[in-house]
């Protein structure tokens, strides 16, 4: 996904900023990361325990790598397929994102 398409995405949150990492990109908001662009084009949005039910309830999934020695579950969802047709659905779950951030830089 080129950084146009990223920040019409999330238009609905507000100005993005989005940053090189790990062959991916960060996408940030308000200066705290919310949002993943994988190498492969995924984009997966940040949750923690409080939206980690809504992102399942919504069928997400949570991104895991290999690990040395077991899979490591990293903060970060899949969006809900309906979100990339829908910008107000999209600025729902961009909302939820940001809030797992705030949360966790507390």
């Amino acid at each position: 996904m080129d950084n146009d398409a990223i920040h019409d995405l999330f238009a609905g949150l507000g100005p993005v900023a989005i940053r090189r990492m790990f062959g991916g990109k960060g996408i940030y908001f308000e200066g705290l990361i919310i949002a993943l662009e994988l190498s492969t084009g995924s984009i997966l949005l940040k949750a923690d325990t409080v939206s980690i039910p809504e992102f399942e309830a919504a069928g997400c999934e949570q991104w895991t790598y290999a690990g040395k020695s077991k899979p490591v579950k990293m903060p970060y969802w899949s969006v809900p397929e309906d979100a990339f047709d829908d910008p107000e659905i999209m600025t729902e779950w961009a909302r939820r994102a940001y809030e797992a951030a705030l949360r966790v830089a507390k």
